[in-house]
This record gives structure tokens, sequence and C-alpha cells, in this order.
């Protein structure tokens, strides 16, 4: 760390386990803060996901409409899921890509990743691009119900600019996506 950054710090002096889920791990830790003060943290520790923006030949995303019970609504997003402890993310994408669409894709580029809620919460996503799809079977989980949609990618860039599509990761990598490709990156 710069020195700078050593300012920031804050180390973990010791915590406790509050909720212990399938999905999720909630912790309350004690951390002792740049200026010697001890304060608290809470913390939700998940294993990471992935994303997948899908673009097929004639320049459409792949999205997937999912129901959130969170929001108590449908979502429009890019195919996605969660890691299993120590899951490569490429093969969790491509795995999530063609459960959830019956798309497997020749290229695969990453995005990089994306911290979704930096403040409480661990979970890294690792975002790919991918190309060259071949449609298959859908095999999505079995407590997973979902729709697939495809959209022209510059108009889906106009529906996350316009507040239509809404899902942080999806607004995330569809946004790198086309930047990158309007660069000539991708």
């Amino acid at each position: 760390m710069t020195n700078n950054e050593d300012m920031l710090y804050e180390e973990r002096v010791d915590g406790e386990v509050r909720f212990e889920g399938k999905i999720i791990n909630v912790f309350t830790d004690r951390v002792r803060l740049a200026n010697g003060k001890i304060d608290y943290r809470e913390v939700i520790r998940k294993n990471g996901g992935v994303c997948v923006v899908p673009v097929t030949e004639e320049g459409e995303i792949v999205f997937v409409n999912q129901y959130r019970y969170a929001y108590g609504k449908v979502v429009r997003e890019v195919p996605a899921g969660k890691m299993e402890k120590d899951e490569d993310p490429l093969l969790c994408g491509l795995r999530e890509l063609s459960e959830e669409t019956g798309y497997t894709a020749k290229n695969v580029v990453p995005l990089g990743v994306f911290y979704p809620s930096p403040g409480i919460m661990d979970e890294v996503l690792y975002m790919y691009y991918a190309t060259d799809l071949t449609l298959g079977e859908t095999h999505p989980d079995e407590d997973e119900f979902v729709t697939v949609e495809r959209i022209p990618f510059e108009k889906a860039v106009d529906m996350v600019l316009g507040g239509e599509i809404v899902d942080g990761k999806t607004q995330t990598a569809i946004l790198k996506a086309w930047l990158l490709k309007q660069k000539g990156v991708l």
C-alpha cells in the first residue's frame, strides 16, 4: 500500500458470525481504524458470481427475464449466476450462459470485475463478453424460471441509459462492452 492508502486501512480485530446461510454469511467485525479507534462493520460474505454479455451474429444481446423476489418484479439481465467455492469464473460463466439461454460461445473475452456493494459485501462479479454463439437447449436449475429475449446492442445501451435496464451488473457489463467496441478493443 502507498502511504495515502495506509491512512485508509482498517484492521480486523475480531468478529462474530450473525447468520450462516446457503448463499451468504453475515458477520459483525470489530475493526481498528487508521486513527487507532475501534468501530464495527457488518459484512456479508458470499462466493463470487459472473455475468456474460452474449452477442449474436446479428448484433443482438441475449437477455434473460427473471422474477427477483427481493424487488417483487421481473428483471431483465444478462445471463449470470453464483460461483461455487473455488470455481473458475470463466467456466461458471459458460455454464450459466448455457443453462439459462441454451447458447454456447466459441469466443469469450473478460471485461473485468465488478464490486456490486463494497460497503457491506465482499462479493466479486466477473464480467465476460461472448460471441460466436451456437444455440442449443436450455437447462435451467430446477428453481430457476427465465424467459430469453434478444435485443439489438445499441437499443440495449439506450435502455440502460433510459432506466429500462436496472440491474447493476447488467448495466456495467453492457456499457463497458459498448465502450470497448467503440474503441475497437472488442
